[in-house]
């Protein structure tokens, strides 16, 4: 296990995979300063790493993330401090741009509630395990604030601009059975099981071309707000960057042999 100055982020790696789990669960793993930190620390950390080839993004406890932690925030607002206006793009866009943008594959195994930033975290993921008891809820008009943490651009890429929508103005719980419906999760698996099966799925992508992982992350995010030429034309850089991998040199050498393949991330 990498070493950690922080105890509301544990950090554990295991064949490949690394597994950071936000460890506040009295308060349901809300986002204080010192876990954002944390957070985008570690993420930055992880993109450098080539031991990790996958990572799972999970909550201890019974929740997932509930979010900006409110009590903080509200101190810090009466204090006059001026931090919680800032907030925004000091911390929440860098650490979703880090792990959006991380050139590995990232699973979030979603235990209890995903509320507010919490929601938009697992969204940013590229995929996402839901506990039975799993919901999400995008919860900033609760509290008389707009959109953030990347949801505008994520949420409806995954459902839809209209159910997006819903979600943002209603703030209303969506549980883990309609999420799957709507495509907002890829899985419904049973409370004691959900992060083992995200760590079992971020192991087999451990064991995957990881450097073709990341050139498909790259391609997809450029083809969110390309036409189709530019999108064509990122897709031949991307290829061609991956072709020159040992990994599909492999590949091929596999196919040809007809064994299975046996990918080192390079």
């Amino acid at each position: 296990m990498p070493d950690s100055d922080s105890t509301v982020l544990t950090v554990e790696d295991a064949g490949g995979v690394r597994t950071l789990t936000m460890n506040r669960p009295d308060t349901f793993n809300s986002l204080t300063l010192e876990l954002k930190h944390a957070l985008l620390a570690e993420v930055q950390r992880t993109a450098g790493d080539e031991s990790v080839r996958a990572v799972v993004l999970t909550g201890s406890g019974r929740a997932f993330c509930a979010g900006q932690d409110l009590r903080e925030h509200a101190a810090l607002l009466d204090a006059g401090d001026p931090e919680p206006l800032s907030t925004v793009s000091e911390h929440y866009n860098p650490l979703i741009s880090a792990l959006a943008g991380l050139p590995k594959p990232t699973v979030a195994a979603v235990n209890g509630m995903a509320a507010g930033a919490g929601a938009s975290l697992a969204c940013a993921c590229d995929l996402r395990v839901a506990a039975a008891s799993a919901q999400f809820l995008m919860a900033f008009t609760k509290v008389g604030l707009s959109v953030d943490s990347g949801a505008s651009w994520t949420l409806p890429r995954l459902v839809g601009y209209g159910r997006a929508m819903e979600m943002l103005l209603l703030a209303e719980p969506v549980g883990a059975e309609h999420a799957l419906t709507v495509g907002l999760v890829n899985q419904v698996i049973a409370d004691e099981q959900a992060l083992g099966v995200a760590q079992q799925l971020a192991g087999r992508l451990a064991a995957g071309p990881t450097a073709a992982y990341a050139k498909i992350k790259e391609a997809m995010a450029a083809a969110a707000t390309a036409d189709l030429p530019e999108a064509l034309s990122v897709e031949a850089g991307t290829q061609a960057e991956a072709a020159a991998t040992a990994d599909h040199r492999e590949g091929v050498a596999a196919f040809l042999a007809k064994r299975d393949p046996r990918f080192t991330g390079r």
